[in-house]
């Protein structure tokens, strides 16, 4: 029984971790991707923007 034993969490882990990995896969694309791109443009877009302002007062 100490084999059963040491299977058990390498086994645990394992189905947790493909769990993980369908849920992340899942995720990707579909109806959420476009609002996530226009929030990550919008960040960069401010970032941008912020970074020209401070160049522009700099010179």
């Amino acid at each position: 029984m100490d084999y059963v034993s040491a299977l058990v969490p390498p086994v645990v882990m394992a189905v947790f971790f493909i769990g993980v990995v369908r849920v992340i896969v899942k995720t990707q694309g579909g109806a959420a991707k476009a609002k996530e791109d226009a929030a990550v443009d919008a960040a960069l877009a401010r970032a941008e923007a912020v970074r020209g302002g401070s160049a522009a007062t700099d010179v």
